[in-house]
């Protein structure tokens, strides 16, 4: 710790600068109310010093009620990140989950906003992210439970006013993670049973919360569902071996056997997501790289949205009422602040309703841009390049990426990120495979015995910067987060001299030595996406052929800095320590390789505005002391 705080120190004016200009560029407008559940509208905005946010409800009449403060909350805890905020069906109590510890292990805590009462209704070991909801009656929350491996392996139902849980479902797999949701109709909660390749979904009726879960599908090899409901039937979206981008159909309600086809599989046309209304069926889909919504009507009749930007992002808000008369979206680019959108169910006409602002900020001072490099195979892999609309000829550049588990990098917009475009840098983030930016196949032929195609996608994409002329030789930075992590640092063992600095952020880099740890919380789930070293050779070679740690050698290495958690279960900090001494004992050059190890969070920092400047600070400071940019004052 004393050697990286030496190190880092004389990067602190610098981090300075760019910490004062993110906090600078104050938020004005946060995101707007949702759509209104019998009369209540819910909402979330920033507390005082923009450090975290208040969730509220009011009703048109200007009545507000405050239901979690969350600086409050965090108050006295070196840790704080809460997760899952909802209302329940008849807008009595207001949930959410919280761990305040930085292990992922969470406590469920339910608020009376007839009374005012916060009760603890699971005290520990909860697995916060999509993994707890109410039932339709509002009487009882179902909630997912994480064993002494940290894995969610059991469903609870526990009162909502507090009381014994009671197990529903234990699963035995422990290559299978877990999911719960209501059904936005109101008929069922939903157990979606998932792993790499493989899923199954388990049903509770309305009105039959204290019986077993009803299987509708069971798990099969190579085959992905998902289930919702709409117009008085479930809806199944399905990807498969003979529908790898996804296909929708719809179920018997009594067999669940397919009885109609909605939505053919149309390949090359990736379904993201399925989401049922009243008025309409709501999908998201990827087309070309690009995404567009689309509106499924009774008659059997579709309005396609999308937009002209070269890059850009589309989310829907959970929770939103089935009833509604519009659907309200997100969409934001690198270089535009998330915009909400509301799009009618009936016409598939379109309006803003919201913008969000940032003091100081001009999107119109910046330029968003999609190229393509020609990775080594002839594969054709999208970049996505945020830089000033001013800039001209070569600079400085830091390139991201992720490239795992069939997960996009979505080119959404960060004021972080715009602090070091205003610097002097392009950011660029590469959308290699292993993600599903161009469909299922982009994932698969980035992962297990083709997982190095993702480090030379990257390398393709960096050399590609520099052809163009948008890279100045010697001046690329790479950056990567958990499994970018494992993505850059490959690259950087590729090709070491390619890079002027490395940014490493909680990096999965010791991969052959963790996929042999039986007992890590992740290991059985990710083992079709990595492989088993334990049990066939050929997964063995594989890794040991890419893994970062293995593979440091004899050359000069730029300037490393990784980041690590103390309690991160999922990547242990001595990953990252062990790679930088492998490169400090190996590499030929006197350069840095730093760690710095959080000593209060896991894997995800503290939910916490100024942290998350502060960190970001410290990191392009990092990349400036890299290429040698100075930071104004």
């Amino acid at each position: 710790m004393q050697y990286a705080q030496k190190l880092l120190q004389p990067l602190g004016p610098v981090a300075e600068r760019f910490r004062r200009n993110m906090s600078e560029k104050a938020l004005v407008a946060s995101e707007p109310d949702r759509p209104a559940t019998q009369g209540w509208h819910y909402g979330s905005s920033l507390s005082a010093g923009l450090a975290r946010r208040v969730f509220y409800r009011s009703r048109s009449d200007g009545d507000r009620q405050v239901l979690v403060d969350e600086a409050a909350r965090a108050e006295g805890c070196p840790y704080y990140r809460a997760t899952g905020h909802q209302a329940s069906p008849d807008d009595r109590y207001f949930a959410w989950a919280e761990d305040v510890i930085g292990n992922d292990r969470h406590r469920i805590c339910v608020l009376d906003m007839d009374t005012g009462l916060v009760r603890t209704v699971v005290a520990a070991d909860a697995f916060g992210y999509g993994a707890f909801a109410f039932a339709p009656s509002s009487t009882q929350l179902f909630w997912i439970w994480r064993d002494e491996h940290s894995r969610p392996t059991r469903v609870y139902r526990v009162p909502a006013e507090g009381g014994e849980s009671m197990l529903v479902y234990e699963e035995q797999d422990p290559a299978i993670f877990m999911s719960l949701e209501r059904t936005a109709a109101g008929g069922y909660v939903v157990l979606t049973l998932s792993g790499s390749g493989v899923s199954e979904v388990r049903l509770i009726a309305a009105g039959a919360e204290t019986q077993a879960p009803i299987l509708v599908r069971k798990r099969e090899p190579g085959v992905l569902y998902r289930v919702v409901e709409w117009n008085r039937a479930l809806w199944m979206l399905v990807h498969s071996g003979e529908s790898m981008d996804g296909k929708v159909v719809r179920l018997e309600s009594d067999t669940f056997s397919i009885c109609e086809e909605l939505v053919a599989h149309r390949p090359g046309c990736f379904i993201m997501g399925l989401w049922a209304f009243a008025r309409a069926l709501v999908r998201l889909e990827r087309v070309g790289g690009q995404p567009r919504l689309v509106l499924v009507h009774a008659d059997r009749r579709e309005s396609v949205l999308v937009f002209d930007d070269p890059a850009y992002c589309l989310e829907l808000p959970p929770l939103q009422p089935y009833q509604a008369e519009q659907v309200r979206i997100v969409h934001q680019t690198p270089a535009n602040p998330p915009c909400w959108v509301d799009v009618d169910l009936a016409s598939g006409q379109h309006r803003r309703v919201w913008q969000s602002k940032f003091a100081g900020f001009d999107s119109a001072r910046y330029r968003v841009e999609r190229i393509h490099a020609q990775a080594s195979d002839g594969e054709k892999v999208p970049i996505t390049v945020l830089s000033r609309a001013d800039a001209q000829g070569p600079r400085p550049v830091l390139l991201t990426g992720y490239g795992a588990y069939g997960i996009a990098t979505e080119p959404r917009f960060s004021l972080p990120v715009t602090a070091l475009v205003d610097a002097g840098f392009c950011y660029a983030i590469a959308h290699v495979r292993g993600g599903s930016e161009k469909g299922r196949r982009w994932y698969q032929d980035g992962c297990r015995h083709q997982k190095r195609n993702s480090m030379t996608d990257f390398v393709a994409c960096a050399r590609h910067l520099l052809r163009i002329g948008y890279a100045a030789p010697g001046k690329i930075v790479a950056h990567g987060i958990s499994a970018g992590g494992l993505l850059v640092c490959g690259a950087m063992n590729l090709e070491p001299e390619l890079w002027a600095g490395v940014i490493a952020q909680v990096p999965f880099v010791d991969m052959l030595n963790t996929m042999s740890d039986v007992n890590h919380p992740l290991v059985p789930l990710f083992r079709p996406d990595w492989g088993d070293p334990l049990s066939d050779p050929q997964d063995y070679d594989a890794m040991a052929a890419i893994s970062p740690y293995e593979n440091v050698a004899r050359a000069a290495y730029p300037p490393i800095l990784c980041t690590a958690g103390l309690k991160d279960d999922r990547v242990p900090y001595w990953e990252p320590a062990k790679l930088l001494a492998n490169i400090r004992h190996r590499s030929t050059a006197a350069q840095p390789s730093v760690l710095l190890l959080d000593l209060d969070s896991g894997h995800q920092r503290t939910d916490d505005r100024g942290g998350e400047f502060a960190q970001a600070a410290l990191l392009w400071a990092f990349a400036c002391r890299c290429v040698g940019v100075s930071v104004p004052g």
